[in-house]
């Protein structure tokens, strides 16, 4: 079992959207449940779009960690979509639960600089949570640009490792989740998103 968390303290970064691709695609393997621990509650907004309720989605804003306990025996993977922000109760209490944090990025100096303040807080969790392990995720890449390329360089800075899979600008993944779907339900236009989510399932699943 995995239970992974979704941690940004910036918005913007695609983190609700890369929750529920992630679990998405976890889910077609293994029984997987989200956790919506953000109070904007963008993942059952996401879910109450949806025609086919395929992903359970719980709301574990109050309560995290009963949240945790009572579906840990139920599900084989929880994917927790956490606050926009490491002082969040809800993501500092994600840290000291999960076995996995992801930590999406994308290519702006302004979201290099909110990471270091999660490179902080995840040293302190791991005083209570010695097996945290931690990921950078590059999010919404766009290749072609100078500031994309120059991304591994500047990430190479931080203690947090960077993942080898990079999550590209896509239309798809805008488009199905307006239509509260995954890009695994979205046919041939979700291919090469998908492709990219299970490859980043597969490095996760093997830290």
């Amino acid at each position: 079992m995995a239970t992974i968390a979704l941690v940004g303290n910036k918005g913007g970064a695609g983190k609700t959207t890369l929750s529920v691709n992630l679990a998405s695609g976890l889910n077609r393997h293994d029984s997987t449940l989200v956790l919506d621990a953000d109070p904007q509650r963008s993942v059952l907004q996401w879910r109450a779009m949806g025609e086919d309720p395929g992903l359970d989605v719980v709301d574990a804003v109050d309560d995290l960690p009963d949240a945790v306990a009572a579906h840990r025996d139920s599900f084989r993977h929880l994917v927790i979509d956490c606050p926009p922000s490491v002082e969040a109760p809800q993501t500092l209490t994600a840290l000291r639960l999960v076995d996995v944090a992801l930590i999406p990025v994308q290519p702006s100096p302004l979201d290099i600089w909110a990471t270091v303040h999660i490179e902080r807080e995840v040293e302190v969790a791991r005083e209570q949570n010695p097996g945290l392990r931690a990921l950078l995720v590059i999010n919404q890449l766009e290749p072609r640009t100078r500031l994309s390329r120059m991304m591994r360089q500047a990430l190479a800075e931080l203690s947090i490792p960077a993942a080898e899979t990079a999550v590209r600008r896509r239309m798809a993944f805008r488009m199905s989740v307006l239509e509260g779907r995954s890009v695994f339900d979205f046919g041939s236009r979700g291919s090469d998103a998908g492709a990219e989510i299970q490859q980043l399932i597969e490095e996760v699943m093997a830290l």
